[in-house]
């Protein structure tokens, strides 16, 4: 037999999820290989009529501690890491009857899924496998002799090659099972060291693990010289990671990227309070609207910026009904999310074979906390999420004029869409819809100056004579350093204003406002997002 070729004799099974484990054991059985197995994964195999041996047969010792010591013992542990070539390891296997184990199948107790049920802290604890662990990473590291499977969607890996090699499996199988075997207990590790932070109120962690299960790899990340693959991470945040898609062509990177954008933006608006819709090109928002219903909301963000909307991402924070959903099919729409959507709404998508639909099953909490990532050169960013809200905002009133109230609900509203805009961000509403917005400038004065220029262009676009600025408020994500970005918005037509204050020079922005006729009022919350 080839020196890469490794027969199969012996194979170790614990599984805790037993999805395809018969068929896969009788496979194995078939082949003449002996099978040894734990606790209820051998229970399982025994009443399907299958010859095997239980661990504690092998180790000489009975399952102890419920359950916790089972496979901590030197007959597992050195079947699986001995050296087949090593004479002092075979050596030492006679000597004290370890018999080789050439095939681990191991998965692990379902941690993740304890904690995503809310179970309590002694559950999530008891589910912490450790001998799983143990014996992968031994068969892992031992992989020139020894193959390990983690992964249910190898079975037929293995078994394809014991067919075509004569019961034996190649080097090239062994190395890939094991980077995967060493991937899934990293994984694994993480969500439970990340767990245990947050348990103990640790924010800032000596040691930063994290882990993720690919979705599915994609044909290339932002430009098609990059390689890219989508993964998802143990938390049950209702968005792009866990959502069904239900029709259209796989998402892109870019379009994955848009859509998480256009959740996040969107979940500002508490659906029990309104409709709200919002259009996302390039991770910024292009239009936001909120109304009494869905349909009206998507008009008043269309209107924002028509042009921009064109292929953008667009989403609901209700599920999408039929009148929404023949208004968003009017122009080409790249992808929708939403919680749900009616079976009419369904029908009227799915005349769209190409546009991509996703059912995210709720909308995500726009105050729960969690963590962010940034990569650098050499290391990483982690930051709390921002789930700063401005309905809980203390808003603080600067100048003479108070805001109307029609004027403060625009405040509210304008703000929460500058959170999700790129810094330096400028937004102008009026009448709960976006109607100009300025994005990542390096000057915020150049932001506002884009904003009313977006307003002018939107009333030309909507026949319009005078600009969408008129009569509206504007929202900025950071303090103004300068009067000159609150005096733009004036000029612009903008009547109200409301930033986070703490600038040096915030008198001398209040006289500017005091003297235009603004009314200002300061969250005491920035919101950059750069």
């Amino acid at each position: 037999m080839p020196g890469d070729l490794k027969r199969v004799t012996r194979a170790l099974l614990s599984v805790s999820d037993k999805t395809g484990l018969i068929p896969f054991a009788r496979a194995l059985s078939q082949r003449g290989v002996a099978l040894v197995s734990t606790g209820g994964t051998s229970r399982t195999i025994a009443e399907a009529g299958l010859p095997v041996q239980d661990v504690s047969d092998l180790t000489g010792f009975p399952e102890m501690m419920d359950g916790r010591v089972k496979t901590l013992h030197p007959a597992v542990h050195g079947g699986l890491l001995a050296v087949r070539a090593n004479p002092e390891h075979q050596a030492a296997m006679l000597a004290h009857g370890i018999e080789p184990i050439d095939l681990l199948v191991a998965n692990l107790y379902p941690f993740e899924a304890t904690v995503a049920a809310g179970k309590g802290y002694d559950d999530c604890i008891e589910n912490i496998d450790i001998g799983g662990p143990a014996m992968i990473r031994a068969a892992a590291k031992n992989h020139a002799d020894v193959a390990v499977v983690v992964d249910v969607a190898d079975y037929d890996a293995v078994l394809g090659e014991l067919e075509a090699h004569g019961g034996a499996v190649t080097l090239d199988l062994r190395r890939r099972l094991a980077q995967k075997a060493f991937a899934r207990t990293a994984s694994y590790d993480a969500t439970i060291s990340n767990w245990l932070a947050d348990e103990v109120g640790e924010a800032i962690p000596r040691f930063r693990a994290l882990g993720g299960t690919l979705v599915e790899p994609m044909r290339y990340g932002e430009n098609p010289h990059q390689w890219a693959g989508f993964y998802r991470t143990p938390e049950q945040r209702p968005g792009v990671a866990t959502a069904r898609q239900v029709q259209g062509k796989q998402l892109s990177y870019n379009n994955i990227s848009d859509t998480d954008a256009a959740y996040e933006c969107v979940a500002e608006f508490d659906p029990a309070r309104t409709a709200a819709v919002a259009i996302i090109k390039h991770a910024n928002p292009c239009g936001v609207g909120e109304a009494e219903t869905l349909a009206k909301a998507y008009e008043k963000a269309l209107r924002c910026d028509p042009t921009s909307a064109f292929g953008g991402i667009v989403a609901l924070n209700r599920p999408l009904d039929a009148d929404a959903a023949r208004k968003i099919v009017e122009i080409f729409t790249e992808a929708i999310i939403a919680p749900d959507a009616s079976n009419e709404a369904l029908a009227v998508v799915g005349r769209k074979k190409q546009l991509r639909l996703l059912i995210a099953g709720g909308v995500p909490d726009p105050r729960a906390a969690g963590f962010s990532l940034r990569t650098v050169a050499g290391g990483f960013l982690a930051q709390a999420r921002d789930n700063a809200v401005v309905d809980d905002m203390a808003l603080k009133v600067v100048t003479r004029r108070e805001p109307t109230n029609r004027e403060l609900a625009d405040l509210k509203f304008a703000f929460r869409v500058a959170k999700h805009v790129k810094s330096n961000a400028i937004v102008y509403a009026k009448d709960g819809a976006t109607v100009g917005i300025g994005a990542g400038q390096m000057s915020r004065v150049d932001s506002s100056r884009i904003a009313a220029w977006k307003a002018s262009e939107a009333a030309r676009s909507a026949g319009l004579a005078e600009s969408l600025a008129k009569g509206s408020v504007v929202a900025s994500d950071a303090f103004f350093p300068f009067a000159d970005g609150l005096l733009a918005a004036a000029e612009a037509g903008a009547t109200a204003v409301i930033q986070p204050g703490g600038s040096v020079r915030d008198d001398e922005v209040i006289k500017a406002a005091d003297q235009s006729g603004l009314a200002m009022v300061f969250t005491g919350h920035r919101h950059f997002r750069h």
